[in-house]
């Protein structure tokens, strides 16, 4: 595998040593193979690890296949996959109602991520699960195109530097316009499926709500997380006694599917520091 990164103009001269441990956080081993191997190269010129590198130099990196070993993925049907967005290192889809993130089980082969893995096999590359929507919810979701930027996405989205905003329609209306749910989320002991309010042992969980409208009962909502819980905003609302329409789980109604949607991912580029703003061409509301 070879990851080829052109240094953006606003990057502050470092050593390579600490580029590829503090800013890409390239494993150890990896690092040490990277080294003994000149495995790093300069402006296609191989460089050792205490030189530095400047704003818009092009870095290559060579990996072996130990350092990175292929996962087995089953393909699935990559009519199924419409890109948001997609570079060299990464994709964003729309995860349509009724498919799950990625399988549960070694042949499962209908998830998001398998129909992905389908649609990047000819570009001989894999799909990283990076964060997960649940099979009710729909919208933009985020994966890894190589095991490389894993980890830097993964840190971004720990630091809350990947902002998720969604969608959602509730009975009643909900007061004030604008206010923040901060209840700790744990599993409900007599439902495996469900997720409950657990302050003593639960994860903490902050859901930022904002009020976009009250129309025949209900009260359209505009939602973004701080943390990203299985079923947070799920078991958040239901916890303020607005549960979501059409939730199968904690409030099953006639609607045809779960009022919940991903609207829009944005976050900057780890690589060119590029502001990147992607929204769904659906919305609930």
């Amino acid at each position: 595998m070879k990851i080829t990164i052109q240094l953006p103009a606003t990057f502050q001269e470092k050593d390579i040593r600490e580029l590829l441990e503090k800013d890409w956080l390239v494993p150890r081993k990896v690092r040490h193979f990277l080294r003994t191997r000149k495995n790093v190269q300069v402006n296609n010129q191989p460089k050792m690890f205490h030189e530095k590198v400047y704003a818009n130099d092009i870095i290559t990196l060579f990996f072996e296949e130990e350092d990175y070993p292929n996962p087995e993925v089953v393909l699935g049907d990559k009519e199924k996959v419409e890109v948001l967005y997609e570079d060299d290192q990464l994709i964003i889809v729309n995860k349509p109602v009724g498919i799950k993130t990625h399988p549960n089980q070694p042949m499962e082969n209908g998830t998001m991520f398998n129909h992905l893995a389908a649609y990047l096999h000819k570009k001989g590359q894999i799909p990283y699960v990076v964060h997960r929507l649940d099979k009710e919810t729909s919208g933009a979701i985020l994966f890894a195109k190589n095991p490389f930027i894993l980890p830097i996405l993964g840190r971004m989205l720990e630091n809350k530097d990947i902002h998720r905003t969604y969608q959602a329609i509730v009975r009643g209306k909900v007061k004030p316009n604008d206010f923040t749910i901060n209840k700790k989320i744990g599993r409900d002991r007599h439902d495996r499926r469900k997720r409950i309010i657990d302050e003593r042992k639960g994860d903490i969980a902050i859901t930022h709500v904002h009020v976009e409208k009250f129309e025949q009962g209900k009260s359209f909502l505009s939602i973004i997380l701080d943390t990203g819980r299985t079923h947070q905003i799920r078991v958040h609302l239901l916890s303020i006694k607005h549960p979501i329409l059409g939730d199968p789980l904690y409030n099953p109604t006639n609607d045809e599917r779960l009022m919940l949607h991903a609207r829009q991912l944005s976050f900057t580029h780890p690589f060119t520091n590029e502001e990147i703003v992607v929204n769904t061409n659906f919305r609930l509301f």
